[in-house]
């Protein structure tokens, strides 16, 4: 009896370590195939997920955003050029709640504050699942952005360009964003070609306002200009946007051979004035653009509101218009 017990004991022991060895071969073929399956998914996710550097650091973005919320000017245009409605804009600086270019795409779209003060309540009811915005304005508050959706951030408000490389990396639209571009250099192509021998011309750029009188250098106008052939003054090539002028005795910094003016504000009573005093001086008169009657003046939203893909096609249309080309 007990030979038998030990025999069957032996048996089952023996038994028992045929199935535990079948099941760990099938549990090692079924690692394996999960470990390959495992493996294929985080190479799928992998493979949707890309980690996008910009102005503060990195963000990790899986797939293509449906639910995007912009934060400065530039971006309310460029994701419409991209082929993508945002869920949550700011409001534009003039021509409220969007500008006029922007109100067939954006009209209807919520507002989550001013540019300078995004609302962070209004855009976390938006649920999005991504946030485009610019290091200028938004650096103090992008660790409470980012708690809110993926955020990514520009450096430079008005570098559109810049806009539309990290919007477009962000949005999964790289292909439409290098199409952008590449559609922009063969139009800046095809204007210096037109333009021919009258290239390069020195201009500056200038803006009347109820209380001051500003020169922009390399702003939003000022980086399209360079792009098109155009040079800056000495002195107006550094790499900052511009500087106020504090009375008429500065009027001679604004000499070039072209001047593209724009006015801002609301108050146009005092613009108005401040822009007469200035140009009755005999400092005014003496500059090389207004003795070759080569001021111009220009759409303030093109040339410097809106800062994006779309309205620097609108300033290189007023530039073909200016010039009479086709």
């Amino acid at each position: 009896m007990y030979r038998f017990k030990r025999s069957l004991l032996g048996a089952s022991a023996l038994l028992l370590i045929i199935m535990m060895l079948a099941g760990c071969a099938s549990g090692n073929s079924n690692e394996s195939a999960n470990a390959s399956g495992q493996s294929a998914t985080n190479t799928d996710a992998s493979a949707n997920t890309r980690t996008v550097k910009h102005a503060m650091g990195e963000t990790k973005i899986t797939g293509t955003p449906k639910r995007v919320v912009t934060l400065y000017q530039g971006a309310n245009d460029v994701v419409v050029a991209l082929g993508v409605k945002p869920v949550g804009v700011v409001e534009s600086w003039a021509q409220q709640p969007v500008y006029d270019y922007l109100k067939k795409d954006l009209g209807d779209v919520q507002q989550v504050g001013q540019e300078s003060q995004p609302n962070l309540e209004e855009i976390h009811k938006l649920k999005p699942d991504l946030i485009i915005a610019t290091k200028t304005r938004h650096e103090d508050i992008y660790d409470q952005l980012s708690q809110i959706a993926p955020t990514v951030m520009t450096d430079k408000l008005y570098d559109w360009k810049e806009t539309v490389k990290v919007a477009g990396e962000a949005l999964n639209e790289q292909d439409k964003a290098n199409k952008l571009l590449s559609d922009w250099d063969a139009r800046v192509a095809d204007f210096k070609s037109k333009m021919g021998d009258r290239l390069p011309i020195e201009a500056t750029i200038t803006n009347f306002r109820s209380d001051q009188v500003r020169i922009y250098y390399m702003g939003y106008a000022g980086m399209i200009l360079k792009d098109l052939g155009f040079t800056r003054p000495a002195g107006q090539d550094s790499d900052t946007w511009g500087t106020e002028l504090t009375s008429k005795e500065n009027i001679p910094d604004m000499n070039a051979d072209m001047i593209f003016n724009f006015n801002s504000g609301d108050d146009k009573a005092a613009i108005d004035k401040l822009y007469k005093d200035w140009t009755s001086s005999p400092l005014w008169a003496n500059l090389d653009a207004v003795k070759k009657n080569q001021v111009y003046q220009v759409d303030e939203v093109n040339w410097n509101m809106a800062g994006g893909y779309t309205s620097a096609n609108l300033l290189l249309d007023d530039l073909y218009k200016q010039f009479n080309l086709k």
